[in-house]
Order: structure tokens, then sequence, then C-alpha cells
């Protein structure tokens, strides 16, 4: 059996819950309740497994979280556990290579993948990130503007505009 570790916190963007399995950080979630998501995220990848609180992973996680959201902190370093599709992982692998305080568009994932035709199912995986913040998907943007983020577009855009990112940028208006 398997046992995850789960950690709530308050920041600056709201409430974020952390669950991480024996390998690293495997789920996050930004907002009052996880809800359904995790739910099936548990069920789905971990069907067998106990909750517990707490973690040394999340603790470590949580402060460079709260350090990131200070301005302080430019790269995580705390393991990851990405669980999902074989395609979807390609994706969030390369969202991952994104540095701070740069973005890139869907088609621009796609091509880098080989696979220039396929910007919606980028956009999928994107909105799907089951680690957002460590796999920065807020990075990612449409080409005629934002694009869409899970915990939503407000918290994007402050993320955007904690990295330095010009927001006037004609594409954004």
């Amino acid at each position: 059996m398997t046992t995850l570790k789960e950690h709530s916190f308050s920041s600056t963007i709201g409430r974020i819950t952390l669950l991480s399995s024996p390998v690293g950080i495997c789920f996050v979630h930004i907002g009052d309740t996880p809800g359904d998501s995790y739910h099936k995220f548990i069920a789905k990848y971990f069907p067998d497994a106990s909750v517990q609180s707490g973690g040394e992973v999340n603790a470590e996680a949580a402060r460079q979280i709260l350090s990131y959201l200070d301005g302080k902190l430019t790269k995580f370093t705390v393991p990851l556990d990405l669980r999902t599709t074989p395609f979807y992982t390609r994706v969030l692998t390369e969202v991952k290579r994104i540095p701070f305080g740069k973005t890139k568009t869907y088609g621009d994932i796609a091509a880098a993948l080989g696979k220039p035709g396929s910007s919606r199912a980028v956009g999928g995986a994107n909105a799907s990130n089951p680690i957002p913040l460590f796999i920065p998907c807020h990075r990612v943007l449409a080409s005629n503007g934002l694009g869409g983020y899970g915990p939503g577009l407000p918290i994007k855009i402050k993320l955007l505009q904690l990295e330095g990112i010009d927001l006037r940028q004609p594409c954004l208006l």
C-alpha cells in the first residue's frame, strides 16, 4: 500500500494543497478545496493509497512556493512524480523547460514536439497539468492572448507579473 502525504497552506494566490508520493510532488491544487480532480487523481494513479498529513517533501515544496511568490526563488528543486498519459508527459516535460520570466505559445510547444498541428492537444495537456507551479503551465500563452489557466486568469496574470512578463504586449491585450 502506498502512503501519500498531503499538506495545505495559505499563500498570496490562495490556499494551496500539495500531495506527494514516495517519489515526489504528484498533485497541486490552487484554490479553496481540492474537490473532484484531487479524488479522481488518487483513484486513478494510487487506488490503494492511504493519505496522511505532513511530509518532508511537502514542507520543502511549500517553502519553495512561498519563496517563489515572494519573488525570491526562480527555480523549483523538489522532486516531482508526474502521473499522466505519455503524450501529456511529453507536453508537460517541454513546458517544464520554459524558464522563469519567459513564455511560449501552445503552438511553440506543439512545434517543439514535432507536432505543429497539435496546439489544441497541447492546450488539453496544459489544462490537465497535475503539478501547476512546478510545471509552469501559466507560462504557456495562446497565440492571440493569455489563454486559460485552471486556477483562474487572475492568478495566471499575477504569476506572469511576478515573473516580470510584460502583459501590455499587443497579443495579450
